[in-house]
């Protein structure tokens, strides 16, 4: 009769030593998928941008029943990364577990969204992820074990209107995961690629947008939805552990994903109906399938 391995038993099998690194872990969904390994005894290593946010980190992954340390690390550094690289190499001898999460906000249609923004959001959102990849893959390789984990976002399947920067960096980060999981087959290396919808966490802070109106819009999506960024976590950590490529913490996420794939006319228009009303230009949609 087979014998069925707990969540923690499969991760424990496939990651003996425990070691996870991850980007934006001072806050949001960082700091909360750094509790929930920590919760499992995981070390991790927690970067953010702001040193004080990395610090706070860390002693939550403490108070979880974890370990491990704080470091600054900008994802638009690549020197930086290599740094964590190192110093994950000389003190824990490699690492399991890479996710590429840091990231940051913005709203805009393509022609109104200024170009040094959409500079800024594709630095951070998508070749932040790049540079990690570029990082950590050959690392990972060389042990010839781990995973990394890119955050994208349901706007990378979605394509709200009026979020094209956000979309578009969105939309690398799950090509790229692709890309990579290809390339890394048969390597012991695995990927994972996380979409999810909104939830409560602080992403609003680092918002850029042209119009305000559609600040306080993405704000109140945030603000009232009903998930927390522990649930994604926990989402998260499980089907890593399965080995997903592909996750979508939230029901309308997959909603979204399987209709685009299976009915694209009929996803085409519904995107379209609901991007019309979003914009206050009613009745001017595309043509129903």
């Amino acid at each position: 009769m087979p014998v069925t391995l707990h969540c923690a038993d499969l991760m424990a099998e496939r990651f003996p030593q425990k070691r996870i690194f991850i980007t934006g872990a001072g806050s949001g969904l960082g700091l909360a998928i750094a509790q929930r390994y920590a919760s499992a005894g995981w070390r991790v290593a927690v970067t953010d941008i702001d040193a004080e946010r990395a610090s706070a980190g860390l002693e939550a992954v403490r108070a979880n029943g974890g370990d491990g340390f704080a470091a600054v690390c900008d994802v638009r550094s690549v020197d930086q990364l290599h740094d964590v690289a190192t110093r994950l190499r000389t003190d824990w001898g490699g690492v399991d577990i890479v996710v590429n999460n840091a990231g940051v906000a913005c709203a805009g249609s393509v022609a109104d969204f200024p170009l040094e923004d959409w500079d800024w959001v594709l630095d951070i959102n998508l070749m932040g992820v790049v540079r990690g990849c570029h990082v950590f893959g050959p690392l990972l390789q060389r042990q010839g074990a781990g995973h990394i984990v890119n955050i994208a976002s349901l706007a990378g399947i979605a394509l709200a209107p009026a979020m094209a920067g956000y979309n578009v960096a969105k939309i690398g980060v799950i090509g790229l995961s692709e890309s990579m999981r290809a390339e890394l087959a048969g390597t012991g290396v695995g990927v994972s690629v996380v979409c999810p919808s909104f939830f409560r966490t602080n992403l609003m802070e680092s918002m850029r947008s042209p119009d305000q109106r559609l600040q306080h819009i993405a704000e109140k999506l945030v603000n009232e939805s009903s998930a927390r960024a522990a649930d994604v976590a926990d989402y998260v950590y499980r089907h890593v552990r399965k080995q997903r490529f592909m996750i979508l913490p939230h029901a309308d996420a997959r909603w979204f994903y399987r209709l685009k794939r299976f009915s694209p006319r009929l996803f085409a228009w519904l995107l379209s109906r609901q991007g019309q009303a979003f914009l206050g230009r009613p009745g001017k949609g595309a043509t129903a399938p």
